[in-house]
């Protein structure tokens, strides 16, 4: 296993939209918001609310959904960073993206997978945000991420 500080940096969002197409459409890749493998090899997260222990990394796939159909791989792969991209400001400094091989364990309170981490893939650079940001307002401006904290503005 790759030590999760040596990984390599995906620096595009066209870079990650390859990386998922290399890997079959993305089937058993995911996106993990922390401080990287190596403060996550216990393999566990915890349920924020109740604090409950569960069996698995909570992640984002990448994998692409039947449904999306013909629809653009990049809106994909740029709506799957995006969800989540809140992370960073709740979980503290340090917490980035970056892409797993992993296999779903169970599903978490939010029915988001919950996962073994089979080999960290690589880092996501914070540009890639910049870029996942002007291709959603290309489609929808006012689209969030699923954030459930409350607004502390007025």
């Amino acid at each position: 296993m790759v030590d999760g500080e040596a990984l390599p940096v995906v620096d595009s969002l066209d870079a990650l939209v390859d990386l998922v197409v290399r890997a079959g459409g993305g089937h058993d890749l995911y996106v993990r918001w922390s401080r990287g493998y190596d403060l996550d090899h216990h393999g566990t997260s915890s349920d924020e609310l109740t604090g409950v222990a569960l069996p698995g990394l909570s992640a984002n796939p990448l994998r692409v959904e039947d449904w999306w159909d013909d629809r653009p791989l990049r809106l994909w792969v740029a709506r799957r960073l995006h969800d989540y991209r809140h992370l960073r400001q709740v979980r503290g400094p340090g917490v980035r993206p970056w892409v797993a091989r992993g296999r779903e364990v169970a599903r978490g309170p939010d029915n988001e997978p919950l996962i073994e981490v089979c080999e960290p893939v690589a880092w996501i650079h914070p540009d890639v945000l910049d870029e996942v940001d002007a291709t959603l307002a290309e489609h929808r401006p006012d689209w969030g991420p699923l954030n459930r904290m409350p607004s502390t503005g007025g």
